[in-house]
């Protein structure tokens, strides 16, 4: 029996532009593609939510995940303090209240790498 974790789940809470194209992004993207996770989460969390909602290149970045298969999710309470709960939901991503949902991907021992 593998104890191998399956199922990755990544943070993203800055809203430095460099750290989304530079890392999240781009390893988000790459690791579904080349399917080193059988399963990634994106989740927008805090600052990343109002950037993401204001920069077009980073949108097309959303789109390329959401066609490759990642499941996109956003906090929506920190979406609504910005006030873009709905420019998200317009990308295909599933605005919720995250406390929850993260705090059951952290007891299933899921993989979280927060950014």
């Amino acid at each position: 029996m593998s104890t191998e974790k399956k199922s990755l789940v990544v943070l993203w809470t800055s809203g430095d532009r460099e750290v989304a194209l530079k890392m999240v992004f781009m390893y988000t993207l790459n690791t579904k593609l080349k399917g080193w996770w059988e399963e990634v989460i994106l989740i927008v969390w805090g600052p990343s939510a109002k950037l993401l909602s204001r920069d077009e290149e980073l949108q097309g970045k959303i789109e390329q995940m959401k066609e490759a298969g990642v499941v996109l999710e956003a906090c929506k309470a920190c979406a609504d303090l910005y006030g873009v709960s709905s420019d998200l939901e317009g990308m295909g991503i599933e605005v919720k209240y995250m406390g929850v949902p993260l705090s059951d991907y952290l007891k299933e021992d899921r993989a979280v790498l927060a950014l």
